[in-house]
């Protein structure tokens, strides 16, 4: 049975009706489609990490580290134990500074090692500098400059490739840590440990190590740790430590603090495969008392340095030294060459900042605009209480005046009053040449 639309529409059909009406949809044409969209609640922003990881991995990462320390403590090791390849050989390095102590054979020299390093198709650009001479001199006061004047310069280089036209093609060569390797003597810092380690501990993320912990029992790498941490906490000395937010998970935390922990670090470095009471082949060394393994968290610190440098926090290193230790430095340089920030300059590009602003100022305007207006008004007030005053005297002065007056005339009456009363009183004679009065009789006859 076929329902016209047109005779359904006037009056509500009931259930059966409109049951068949909507069986006999089949009878529209074919042509037309009916269209259904599903909406999606799915924005996409959370995305964003893959992208960034994309980009991340088509770009590279890059890592600067100074290695710092006497000669015989095992640098060049551990830092080819930690990236697992031959960094550091007894190759020519390719950039030396021939400036810092030319005048002498034993002055202490900064080098500079490159290489990359790749690990499942993920590329690190890697700069290893080195001390050579550090320590080893017979007068060691000033051991520090050549390291420091090192980290200045490319934080001076930096500064100034931020100062060009074009800024593209910056290349990235501060200093994101420095390894400081300490003599394991057990006994407590020495005066060039402290000194060094003041000189450098605000210009970039300090490290220390305690090196060639094998030769140390377990006893007295606790101690020496102990004493480390209390001199540097007496000479007010800043070690790098990852910052903590506030939507860090558990797991993120306890990492971050099993780390710090083992400050200063007690490793041990090691590129050769030996093996353990297991048999198996570790990397690290033998002993007759039995063999360190350096991959092995119950013998030496290594692990954690690699999770601290390289696994979990490299991002945060390279973070901290360009928004915190080049930003000071930076500040500190512009300040000592005269240029001060002009704040209001770039304020207006804060929403926040331009809305407070403008707030501040209507403020202000309505505020002399009201003050303007008391004034008005009060002026207007005085100069009507004035008018109204001087009015007031006139009115006195004329009700002063015509008192005056009225008085005077009050006189003149009263005056004139007591003349008239007192001639009332004086007798009357009639005068000599007007006739006496003739008595008059009453009545019609005369």
């Amino acid at each position: 049975m076929t329902a016209d639309v047109d005779s359904i529409m006037p009056e509500v059909p009931d259930t059966s009706e409109y049951e068949k009406t909507i069986g006999n949809i089949k009878d529209i044409p074919q042509e037309v489609k009916v269209i259904k969209k599903k909406l999606n609640g799915y924005v996409g922003f959370a995305n964003f990490p893959k992208q960034w990881h994309r980009k991340s991995i088509r770009r590279g990462f890059n890592l600067n580290l100074l290695v710092v320390g006497e000669s015989g403590l095992g640098k060049s090791t551990l830092i080819n134990t930690l990236f697992n390849k031959e960094i550091l050989t007894h190759r020519e390095p390719e950039a030396v500074d021939e400036d810092a102590g030319a005048d002498s054979v034993d002055a202490v020299k900064v080098q500079s090692f490159k290489d990359v390093v790749e690990e499942d198709g993920v590329k690190l650009n890697l700069e290893i500098l080195t001390t050579p001479g550090f320590g080893e001199l017979t007068n060691n006061t000033d051991s520090w400059k050549p390291v420091v004047d090192e980290i200045n310069s490319r934080f001076d280089g930096f500064l100034e490739s931020e100062s060009r036209v074009n800024r593209s093609t910056i290349e990235e060569k501060r200093i994101h840590a420095l390894l400081y390797f300490i003599e394991p003597s057990g006994h407590s810092l020495r005066a060039l440990d402290i000194e060094f380690m003041k000189q450098v501990h605000e210009k970039v993320n300090l490290i220390p190590i305690v090196a060639k912990s094998d030769t140390l029992s377990e006893e007295e790498t606790a101690g020496f740790k102990k004493r480390i941490l209390a001199d540097i906490d007496h000479q007010g000395i800043r070690v790098f430590k990852p910052i903590q937010y506030d939507n860090d998970d558990e797991e993120t935390l306890t990492i971050s603090k099993q780390i710090m922990d083992k400050v200063p670090f007690a490793v041990v470095g090691s590129t050769r495969e030996v093996q353990n009471a297991q048999g198996k082949l570790v990397r690290g060394r033998s002993y007759p008392w039995g063999t360190i393994e350096v991959d092995n968290e119950d013998h030496n610190d290594f692990t954690k340095l690699k999770q601290l440098l390289i696994r979990n926090y490299l991002e945060e290193l390279k973070e901290h030294t360009a928004n915190y230790l080049y930003e000071k430095y930076r500040t500190e340089k512009l300040v000592k060459m005269g240029i001060e920030q002009d704040d209001t300059v770039f304020r207006e590009f804060d929403p926040v900042a331009r809305q407070e602003e403008e707030r501040t100022l209507h403020e202000a305007k309505l505020a002399k605009m009201e003050a303007e207006m008391k004034a008005v008004f009060q002026s207007k007030v005085t100069e009507k209480e004035k008018k109204l005053q001087r009015s007031e005297a006139d009115l006195f002065a004329r009700h002063k005046e015509m008192k005056d007056k009225l008085a005077k005339q009050i006189k003149l009456l009263e005056d004139k009053k007591a003349q008239l009363e007192k001639q009332k009183t004086l007798p009357q004679d009639p005068p000599a040449s007007q006739p006496a009065p003739q008595k008059t009789r009453k009545g019609f006859l005369r």
